[in-house]
């Protein structure tokens, strides 16, 4: 059997190995709401032979198995050697180098693992990247926002930096706000999301201030990218929160193998350069003529009831270990006119969950951004009353 066989086999093994159970007890206190982590009965779980394998030995084994692939997805093999134990894992990191070093992708780039601590206090959420919050507190800072309560509705004002949400600030980068009832929210961008948009959105009187009252490196507007809705649930029937998402300017082929979603070539640097409203090429051109034909609409994926933790279930690849109705994956809602692949369907592009006492993973691919991503998970921290 080949080295490749024997590390897809441990690989298996150690999966079903790592899930961890939890009895039904502990979801006790959960409303029928909430979506918990799908999770098996728990079973004792043995570090195995393949621990105690001499370094020399080991050593040339995963190098072996590192050099015989050299591109993704075979090389999944090599990430199912760290997944064996401590020892494999050790051996692996001095083994496998960055993709800088080494040319070679290890793990798939389309996928980015990130996660949003919350401060209740402050009524701040941090969106960090990498998989699970450090020690040390060095991990890297994305973005911040910033929740704002309102007469009528919600505000999160979204920034580089997590000390500064104004928005004539350059650290600036859009906002999510909700309705009175928190069902509905739109996101909006300070960048325009095409070259078409910047013109069509400039044509109208859309400013938000004048442009001597900002940055002059900014422009003054905030383009209407994203919508979502949370589905109503007045009688309180059984089930969890239910969430559309319609990506305006992203089209549903960029699901699909080779899409692409389109993207601003260059950003005005000055408020001289912004298209005065009266532009005679621009004229009779609205913002609703770029927005996308067919786009991307987002919708969740259909839990299951689990008889025996008396609650709805998701699989979420180990990375939500606490029941919560904040809990969800979304995945793209197609038309069969639109042929797109069944794969491609049900392809998870967003997931979200809780870990922790305000701690929450974020893992998402392309077509979305990092903001995109994260203005979709904080709609999820407003209050809703009546969706639930």
């Amino acid at each position: 059997m080949s080295f490749k066989n024997i590390v897809r086999e441990l690989g298996d093994a150690i999966g079903n190995m790592s899930r961890r159970g939890i009895e039904g007890k502990h979801w006790r206190n959960c409303t029928r709401s909430h979506i918990a982590p799908d999770v098996a009965p728990s079973e004792s779980i043995s570090e195995g032979q393949w621990a105690h394998l001499p370094p020399e030995l080991l050593l040339d084994i995963i190098r072996r198995v590192e050099e015989s692939e050299t591109s993704w997805p075979a090389r999944t093999v090599v990430v199912y050697c760290a997944s064996v134990c401590k020892p494999w894992r050790d051996i692996t990191k001095e083994i496998v180098k960055t993709p800088e070093e080494c040319g070679r992708l290890t793990f798939p780039i389309s996928l980015k693992q990130c996660y949003i601590k919350r401060d209740r206090a402050t009524s701040t959420f941090r969106l960090y990247f990498g998989l699970t919050p450090s020690e040390d507190e060095s991990d890297k800072l994305l973005l911040a926002a910033k929740k704002t309560r309102r007469a009528t509705s919600t505000e999160f004002l979204i920034s580089l930096v997590a000390d500064d949400f104004s928005r004539a600030s350059s650290t600036y980068v859009g906002k999510l706000r909700s309705n009175f009832l928190g069902t509905k929210f739109t996101m909006y961008d300070s960048q325009p999301p095409s070259d078409e948009a910047f013109q069509a959105n400039h044509s109208r009187s859309s400013r938000r201030f004048h442009t001597k009252q900002v940055s002059p490196r900014l422009p003054a507007c905030n383009y209407n990218i994203a919508t979502m809705s949370y589905e109503l649930n007045v009688l309180r029937t059984r089930g969890p929160r239910r969430m559309n998402c319609s990506m305006h300017y992203i089209p549903i082929s960029s699901i699909q193998e080779g899409g692409t979603a389109p993207t601003p070539k260059s950003f005005p640097q000055s408020s001289e350069e912004i298209l005065p409203l009266s532009s005679p090429s621009m004229k009779g051109k609205s913002i609703s003529d770029t927005i996308c034909k067919d786009s991307l609409v987002l919708i969740n994926k259909s839990p299951r009831w689990h008889e025996q933790l008396q609650c709805w279930c998701l699989n979420f690849k180990g990375r939500v270990t606490v029941a919560s109705v904040k809990n969800f994956q979304l995945v793209a809602s197609v038309d069969p006119s639109q042929n797109v692949p069944a794969a491609d369907q049900n392809k998870v592009i967003l997931q979200f969950g809780k870990i922790g006492q305000d701690i929450f993973t974020m893992d998402y691919r392309y077509p979305l951004s990092a903001y995109q991503a994260f203005a979709i998970c904080l709609s999820s921290f407003d209050t809703k009353p009546a969706c639930e």
